[in-house]
């Protein structure tokens, strides 16, 4: 009998030379099961996506609920669904009162895609700036935004008239024209190795755009919903931007993305042509029924309380020299080794010790820990102990 790795080698799409193949046959709070009763505590929460644990409770009763309902009935936009309304009214209700509506997607990238769009379509200009180390996803649109050459030449051409600021560099904000559409920015950079802006840095930019007419694009997919401590990471900087792009934590573990803006902003997709951005399964109302559950959760459980708290913790348990940083806003942590071989080799040893740990897309020498925010302490005194043996032991 094959065995699934051997099928998932065989039939299944390959994203690199090297995938981690663990097979993973359930999960549960913090917690995956491989099928020969293997436990791994999860640091990485699926990228961002599992803030409040796998398949909280509320999030499958909320999922089995809606089953019993409807799936998919239309394309998105046309019939009212409860799911769609009422969780976009429960997320306006968490923001500014600038926001004022709600397109959701499938995707993160997704996400982007749509709101370069609405960007274009509504200042009437063509130029988008994004920010040099920057990530937003990987298709053709979000693939130009990407901010090392070395993931996009394979593809190019891409979209035209894209250029990069600097992080922290106010005097690259001249860029920022009455010929730019937007800017789009991480409010931390992620695949970066979480960099951080400063509050000068993004009040700089938010005056340049407010003068020159241009959008201010904030792209929180992997920093909303309760990962920085805050509901959102725009708030850490009294900051508030014209479009805001969400995914990840957003769906309680289910595939959904949104951006957000003004109702003027977003009406330009109705005419002109009408049906001006569209998507089939974007907003699943299952995905929804389950967003609305994992927002409940959040505020419910007032998990925002506990992350600065559980962040003190970490980096006090994995103060040593042999770290050589650690960045990071609430639970969103790089920590900085040396070489890929000794990310590669703590990365390895902590999953044979039962911890799933892993490195940054464009940075390689640091190890990502992004765990849900429902962990506990005494989880976190393990963890670190398996991080710090591994760091002892290779680095």
């Amino acid at each position: 009998m094959i065995s699934n790795r051997e099928l998932f080698l065989q039939n299944t799409a390959q994203t690199s030379s090297s995938p981690r193949l663990f097979e993973i046959e359930r999960a549960e709070g913090v917690y995956l099961y491989g099928p020969n009763g293997q436990q791994y505590m999860d640091l990485v929460s699926g990228f961002n996506v599992s803030n409040i644990g796998h398949r909280h409770p509320k999030v499958i009763a909320a999922i089995q609920d809606q089953l019993e309902k409807y799936l998919h009935v239309t394309v998105y936009g046309e019939f009212v669904q409860a799911p769609q309304v009422q969780f976009a009214s429960e997320l306006l209700a968490e923001l500014p009162s600038s926001f004022q509506s709600v397109y959701f997607t499938n995707s993160g990238t997704e996400a982007v895609e749509g709101s370069m769009k609405i960007a274009k379509k509504y200042t009437g200009r063509r130029q988008i700036l994004a920010a040099e180390k920057a990530y937003h996803g990987s298709t053709q649109g979000a693939l130009s935004l990407i901010g090392n050459p070395e993931y996009r030449t394979a593809y190019a051409p891409l979209l035209p008239e894209i250029d990069f600021i600097k992080l922290n560099d106010e005097s690259s904000l001249n860029l920022i024209t009455e010929q730019t559409a937007a800017v789009i920015l991480e409010v931390i950079q992620g695949e970066a190795g979480v960099r951080i802006p400063t509050v000068e840095f993004m009040r700089a930019l938010r005056e340049k755009c407010t003068a020159t007419g241009a959008l201010l694009i904030f792209d929180e997919i992997q920093t909303g919903f309760g990962r920085t401590g805050k509901m959102f990471g725009f708030e850490h900087f009294n900051v508030v931007p014209d479009i805001l792009m969400l995914a990840k934590g957003i769906g309680g573990g289910m595939p959904l993305g949104a951006f957000v803006s003004r109702k003027e902003i977003m009406d330009v997709i109705k005419d002109n042509p009408m049906l001006g951005h569209i998507t089939t399964f974007g907003g699943h109302p299952v995905s929804c029924a389950a967003a609305r559950a994992s927002l409940a959760v959040i505020k419910e459980q007032h998990l925002l309380a506990g992350v600065e708290e559980k962040a003190i913790l970490f980096r006090q348990l994995l103060d040593t020299p042999k770290i050589k940083e650690i960045r990071g806003l609430g639970l969103m942590m790089c920590l900085q080794l040396e070489t890929f071989d000794q990310v590669y080799q703590v990365s390895s040893y902590c999953a044979s010790q039962g911890l799933m740990i892993d490195w940054y897309l464009h940075c390689e020498t640091a190890l990502r820990v992004a765990p849900p925010l429902t962990i506990s302490e005494p989880e976190i005194r393990k963890a670190c102990e398996i991080i710090l043996q591994g760091v002892e032991k290779f680095c």
